[in-house]
């Protein structure tokens, strides 16, 4: 693609990594030159808390709002009551109006220190789509929006068309998912003057749907613009660690562990990461990419303080490379790691190690943490562990125990 972009929003998006297609490259850079250009993404409440897999999206929104847009989080209140099927083998389950309202209360939490809310031209606004989707007339939405909709055209998009050939059962709800989401677009672009929807690859057709409807139904020109899905280069989805997601509430993921992640990335990845997740200038990012053997390490300490300080402040992360380095460095036990309390009562009878390992979160399971053990990656006050029978009482807790798995993943454990 040879589009050389004249407006700052399309110039970052292009030279940083963000852009994997538009539906119109030139008129949506034209119209980001024009005036002020509101744009939107979409967040289901699955959960009660967005990981890292979202954070490409959250600074896709902060960029809008820093090249002179306005951000517009869309809370999906209503369509998670069906759940997105794209490119998922089961059906979601479902979550009643209680589980999704405290979900997201939990999710906006890491809107704050990526986007300012206000009333202002430019500030973002949170819209949950239950405002319009859950008072919908059936018979009045099938005339007025599903005429619009070809089911055959429906069918052919990879996100369907992948879940039929594995002959994985779709759901009649399950696929008015994507009806509902192009009305989304529709509405916003009626109620706010929304010109963009954003999102990953996997939701270009959804996002198409939304273009196609909103000049069908009101002769609106909008556009579509999708970020690339990202892996790390080692094949892993984006948003996991060998330990489950990596959350943004700090009350599900600590800003110490939030750091360590970004300190481990693997050095192929380390330009990327640097340029989608910072802010730092290209040539810097550049710079640091081109850094080899040990040195890398330093661009890593620069990506985690960067990206740590964009979420939980710049004492949270300061916090969390002196603990690394009172770990690494010095072979002590840092004030900021990871900590499981085990209660007394609990060591009565003593608690083995590989469970311990596991209630730390340094292994997944059992089997896990025995395989860790046998390998020689297990260590407790920096001392390799060689027995997966191993008991602990409430004496060896007098004092914090250090866990270790590998080389960078520690815990604190204590007595409670």
């Amino acid at each position: 693609m040879t589009y050389h972009p004249k407006s700052d929003f399309m110039r970052v998006m292009m030279t940083r990594g963000f852009l994997a297609d538009c539906t119109d490259y030139q008129a949506l850079d034209e119209a980001c030159l024009n005036g002020v250009v509101p744009g939107y993404i979409g967040f289901d409440a699955t959960a009660k808390s967005l990981h890292v897999g979202s954070l490409i999206q959250i600074m896709m929104l902060r960029w809008l709002q820093k090249c002179g847009g306005k951000p517009i989080v869309l809370m999906g209140g209503g369509t998670t009551k069906i759940g997105d099927p794209s490119f998922r083998a089961d059906e979601r389950p479902l979550l009643t109006d209680a589980q999704i309202d405290d979900n997201i209360a939990g999710i906006k939490r890491a809107f704050a220190p990526y986007v300012s809310f206000g009333d202002g031209p430019t500030d973002a606004i949170m819209v949950n789509n239950a405002e319009w989707l859950d008072s919908l007339n059936y018979i009045g939405f099938l005339r007025d929006i599903g005429r619009h909709f070809s089911v055959n055209r429906m069918l052919s998009f990879e996100s369907v068309k992948s879940r039929l050939d594995r002959e994985q059962s779709l759901s009649f709800l399950e696929f008015n998912y994507m009806i509902l989401q192009a009305y989304d677009f529709l509405e916003l672009n009626r109620r706010y003057g929304c010109l963009v929807q954003m999102g990953g690859s996997d939701q270009w057709g959804n996002i198409v749907n939304g273009v196609d409807l909103t000049r069908r139904v009101i002769d609106h020109q909008v556009f579509g613009l999708t970020s690339p899905l990202l892996t790390t280069s080692d094949g892993k989805k984006m948003g996991k660690s060998q330990n489950g997601a990596v959350w943004l509430n700090a009350d599900m993921y600590s800003p110490y562990e939030f750091w360590q992640f970004w300190r481990n990335t693997t050095d192929a990845d380390v330009g990327r990461f640097l340029k989608l997740y910072t802010e730092l200038p290209l040539e810097d990012c550049d710079r640091l990419r081109a850094l080899q053997g040990s040195e890398i390490n330093a661009a890593k300490i620069i990506l985690a303080n960067a990206v740590t300080t964009l979420l939980h402040g710049p004492e949270a992360a300061q916090a969390a490379e002196a603990t690394a380095r009172e770990v690494f460095e010095k072979g002590g036990i840092g004030d900021d790691l990871p900590t499981v309390t085990i209660a007394a009562d609990e060591m009565a009878e003593g608690l083995g190690i590989v469970q311990l390992f596991v209630r730390a979160g340094l292994a997944a399971s059992g089997k896990d943490a025995k395989r860790l053990i046998s390998e020689g990656g297990a260590r407790i006050n920096d001392e390799i562990i060689t027995d997966a029978g191993l008991r602990l009482g409430a004496g060896d807790l007098a004092e914090p125990l250090k866990l270790t798995a590998g080389k960078k993943r520690h815990a604190l454990v204590t007595l409670g």
